[in-house]
């Protein structure tokens, strides 16, 4: 199993260094995609991954960075010849959402139907799959892959989630957006692999509210995701081997890699990764 860090800004703002949060886990070069922040359909060709073969894609929760490329990626996934089912996992209104991209695309559908001769509507494709408590959501035996899924403090967000993903050589927790969350502790407990939110709590002046309209964002921030010093508790206390900082809030080029590992302390003592797009962990 490998994790292909594919956008690791963390927010709706667009930055130029770092594209919206998304990764991609291969497992015997089998694609699972994790959030589809905008241009994860790009980064996926980037890496060598063939529209075609995606079969699950898993949103961790319904904020424009995480989901805002969904509905490009399977659009085109379909344009490009996709011919198989696509189980898409994640919380609710994950189906109204489903339901209103093929609505927005519909005319584009009909049209290549009509013009190309492709027999199956993309809608035919799609299997969405709700989710609203911690779950397995599937065992993949031929790959030797269990797949769960665990609900995380996000708040105002009712359903947020992190999802883990083992096999019998390696196993990763991607955690989704969280504040310090004892769940996500119990639940990525013993993984090889944690990929891990972060806020950089003295940027958020200078590099955020300096250019939002947004007065009520620090508190959001604050009580909704988690802080450089509080992220290398939760890995401590999950017993991590390695710990990925990704979702960087904010992911300006002022905040250096080592003002991030510094940030850190002394109670992980475990490897400490700070993610770069395209990076594989």
């Amino acid at each position: 199993m490998k994790v292909i860090l594919l956008g690791t800004n963390g927010g709706p703002r667009v930055n130029p260094k770092r594209w919206a949060p998304s990764q991609v886990v291969l497992v015997d070069d089998e694609p699972y995609v994790v959030d589809c922040g905008d241009g994860v359909t790009r980064r996926l060709t980037e890496v060598g991954v063939d529209l075609r073969r995606i079969k699950n894609v898993f949103i961790t929760h319904h904020h424009s960075d995480h989901n805002a490329g969904f509905g490009t990626l399977m659009i085109l996934a379909w344009a490009s010849g996709l011919d198989n089912p696509v189980d898409v996992w994640g919380p609710p209104p994950l189906g109204k959402i489903t339901k209103a991209m093929l609505e927005e695309h519909d005319y584009d559908i009909s049209m290549r139907i009509n013009s190309t001769g492709r027999v199956t509507p993309l809608a035919d494709y799609i299997q969405v799959h709700e989710l609203a408590k911690d779950e397995i959501l599937f065992e993949d035996k031929a790959r030797q892959l269990t797949v769960r899924a665990c609900l995380v403090e996000h708040p105002p967000v009712a359903h947020a989630f992190a999802y883990r993903f083992d096999t019998p050589t390696r196993s990763v927790v991607i955690s989704g957006d969280t504040a310090p969350s004892q769940r996500l502790i119990e639940f990525a407990t013993g993984a090889d692999v944690l990929i891990h939110e972060v806020l950089y709590t003295p940027a958020i002046d200078t590099e955020l509210l300096s250019v939002q309209n947004a007065p009520g964002l620090r508190g959001h921030l604050m009580r909704s995701h988690t802080p450089i010093e509080e992220v290398g508790k939760v890995a401590a206390a999950a017993k991590i081997k390695k710990l990925v900082l990704s979702h960087l809030v904010p992911g300006a080029a002022s905040v250096t890699d080592e003002m991030w590992k510094s940030g850190i302390g002394d109670e992980f003592s475990g490897e400490v990764i700070v993610g770069r797009d395209l990076m594989e962990v």
